[in-house]
């Protein structure tokens, strides 16, 4: 059975999902668009909200129409909260994730790395499916000690796509809560802001230059709006995500 929530610990910037315990049934390569779904429905098939604990505002999503084309919008004001979706995909095979975002502007006061600036217009989370026995003795005792006092949906490796209020586009850091994220900035600033950004990230190549090795297999991604530790209001919004080969890469919706 398929976990419904995400597990996340509050405050820390970082989502974790349910279904990296051992054991659990994958769901497929593909990700439920948005694009099909009504102004106002439900959130489409495999996408499950999650909120984190500790935070008591969570984030608001709701799928609106944006140009012609139904997409997710997140309204985070002081808020903290964040949807995943469960897949199996082999990052050797279909390394290339695809989405598109928008943001209002970017987070006032955020600042990659830092605890009290640990806020994102917009995430996209890749969990990878990581073997806690492949790390050395010290990195292992850490992840130990987390799955001990938040459980053992604790990741051992995922990568987080962020637009960035001023890092510069590819700085890469771990999360100021535990490398075992790391946290890439694709987009940075407001040049940009209210306006739609494609991305076509190679995961298995960014996971390399991460962590220094060969990516295992991906079993999930998630989305976010956070502001939860800068207390500001900012809204985006997520268009279509898709795992593909890298010779079939297509802008996404």
């Amino acid at each position: 059975m398929i976990p419904r929530r995400l597990a996340a610990l509050a405050a820390a910037g970082w989502i974790v999902l349910s279904s990296a315990a051992a054991g659990v049934e994958l769901a497929p390569e593909s990700i439920t668009p948005f694009a099909g779904a009504p102004e106002g429905a439900a959130m489409p098939s495999g996408w499950r909200p999650t909120n984190v604990p500790g935070v008591s505002r969570p984030t608001v999503y709701d799928i609106v129409r944006d140009e012609g084309v139904s997409v997710l919008r997140a309204r985070a004001r002081a808020a903290m909260s964040g949807l995943d979706h469960v897949v199996s995909v082999d990052p050797e095979r279909m390394p290339i994730l695809s989405w598109r975002w928008k943001v209002s502007r970017p987070v006032n006061g955020g600042a990659a790395g830092t605890k009290q600036g640990d806020d994102y217009s917009a995430r996209v989370y890749v969990f990878f499916d990581y073997d806690l026995g492949r790390l050395g003795f010290l990195a292992r005792s850490k992840v130990k000690l987390a799955r001990a006092m938040h459980g053992d949906a604790v990741p051992a490796a995922a990568l987080c796509y962020v637009w960035d209020a001023k890092a510069p586009v590819g700085t890469v850091v771990p999360s100021a809560y535990t490398d075992r994220v790391r946290m890439i900035v694709v987009d940075s600033g407001a040049a940009e802001a209210g306006r739609w950004i494609s991305h076509s990230r190679n995961v298995a190549e960014d996971f390399r230059r991460a962590f220094g090795e060969a990516p295992p297999r991906v079993n999930g991604v998630a989305v976010a709006t956070d502001t939860d530790n800068t207390g500001d209001d900012i809204t985006a919004w997520f268009g279509d995500f898709r795992f593909e080969a890298a010779t079939e890469v297509r802008p996404a919706r």
